[in-house]
């Protein structure tokens, strides 16, 4: 991984960190008269005050907050056993009365594509085939976490596509300069893609588009969980309803707790049942007890827990499962599941339905429960795309990906168009 350590010492106390000027072309006089404009890079987040990170983020997002981040360094979430190696661009103005935070980006240095999210794994093979190396390439995104949300973060004050733009030339240049195979803007919104990859360019001059689809509720404002299920057919509420009354039927209760009202005990029961996803399925659990314990101390209000107990059990105090889930000001985000129990639909009334009433009742206008499960269309959970923009070095694998994509696109978006047609909800009803 030497190709990741080139950046200049400053302190210890501020990490690694490199500095790249990006004042332009303005003529002298402008730049003295103003404030000097830099890039800096830093392996942490550490000697950055939240507040000053926070401000970048006024869409409510919890995942870019400073809590959720940092926590990933701070309890070994990250590093040589998962390959996320993370690296921070800030872009600082110089003013008379010390440096203030413009704009920054999370982005991670990568060694694979575990816990992306957007699949990758035959470009990466195409590479090896050819005796290339695709690793390490450059990500932005939020570890493990594959959420829509901005990557480009700018202070509200400030010219958004200005500094966006800014920001993202100099986290390009830095891709070149440390001869990474790649740059990768994963789950970004639709204004990023935009920017990053303006239509009216030639698709090989720019950022490569890339979309996906996921399966988002959206909360029409109603007032209750029976006034969504109005919206149904009434095969799709017979069926619904039946899956919920399959778990009152075996006496399972739930309980939705925020995070900050957990013990240290129940955290350690929450950790227990995320790992035990992996140990039935896949791959080895990166979120550590330690992480859980920090966001139930600094960021708990944020996180909602759903915990279910059969008291039919020999320990009926201790969950037979749960969910966990992120709230943001708009969105809710489903994370991650366990059990320990097999109860038949209990994960659809844990992941799905407990969050649509947690929506409804707070005024949250979109649940994003995860990744993949095309189950959740006839749940409710409408096909929405994702996007992703991608920064390819090799000018021929550019050109080969490029190709690959143009094949691709329009495929997604009739797959995700013809899906639709699954939706519950009443043809008579506009959603």
């Amino acid at each position: 991984m030497n190709k990741e350590t080139d950046s200049s010492s400053a302190n210890e106390q501020d990490g690694n960190s490199e500095h790249t000027d990006v004042s332009g072309d303005a003529p002298a006089e402008k730049v003295q008269a103003e404030a000097a404009v830099e890039i800096e890079v830093r392996d942490t987040l550490e000697s950055i005050e939240a507040s000053q990170w926070n401000a970048l983020n006024d869409d409510g997002n919890p995942f870019l907050r400073y809590e959720f981040l940092f926590g990933l360094e701070k309890t070994e979430c990250l590093g040589e056993h998962n390959g996320w190696y993370p690296r921070y661009f800030f872009l600082w103005e110089n003013g008379t009365v010390g440096k203030s935070l413009l704009a920054g980006v999370a982005t991670y240095v990568k060694t694979n594509s575990y816990g992306e999210f957007v699949f990758d794994w035959a470009w990466a093979e195409a590479y090896q085939r050819h005796n290339l190396d695709y690793y390490p390439k450059l990500v932005a995104s939020v570890p493990f976490t594959p959420a829509t949300g901005r990557r480009l973060l700018v202070r509200a004050d400030q010219d958004y596509k200005k500094t966006a733009l800014l920001l993202s030339n100099g986290v390009q240049q830095f891709c070149q300069s440390q001869q990474f195979s790649s740059m990768h803007w994963l789950f970004i919104t639709e204004q990023e893609t935009d920017l990053l990859s303006p239509l009216n360019t030639s698709p090989n001059s720019n950022y490569l588009r890339r979309i996906d689809c996921q399966y988002h509720w959206k909360n029409a404002n109603y007032e209750s969980f029976d006034a969504f299920l109005a919206q149904c057919t009434a095969k799709r509420r017979k069926t619904i309803r039946r899956e919920r009354r399959y778990v009152t039927d075996a006496q399972i209760t739930l309980t939705n707790r925020l995070g900050n009202t957990l013990s240290e005990e129940e955290w350690a029961w929450v950790h227990k049942l995320y790992q035990s996803t992996f140990d039935r399925k896949w791959g080895n659990p990166s979120l550590t007890l330690a992480f859980f314990k920090r966001m139930g101390e600094t960021f708990g209000n944020n996180i909602l827990i759903v915990f279910a107990y059969n008291p039919f059990t020999e320990s009926p105090d201790i969950p037979v499962a749960c969910s966990i889930m992120f709230i943001g000001t708009k969105t809710l985000y489903g994370r991650f599941w366990g059990c320990r129990e097999e109860h038949h639909c209990l994960h659809f009334e844990a992941c799905y339905y407990q969050g649509i009433e947690y929506c409804i009742e707070h005024g949250i206008q979109t649940f994003e429960p995860g990744a993949q499960g095309e189950h959740k269309i006839t749940r409710g959970f409408e096909p929405t795309i994702t996007r992703s923009a991608h920064y390819i070095a090799h000018p021929q694998f550019r050109q080969a990906i490029g190709d690959f994509l143009a094949e691709e696109t329009p495929h997604i978006e009739q797959r995700c168009k013809g899906l639709s047609n699954l939706l519950p909800f009443r043809s008579d009803v506009e959603i």
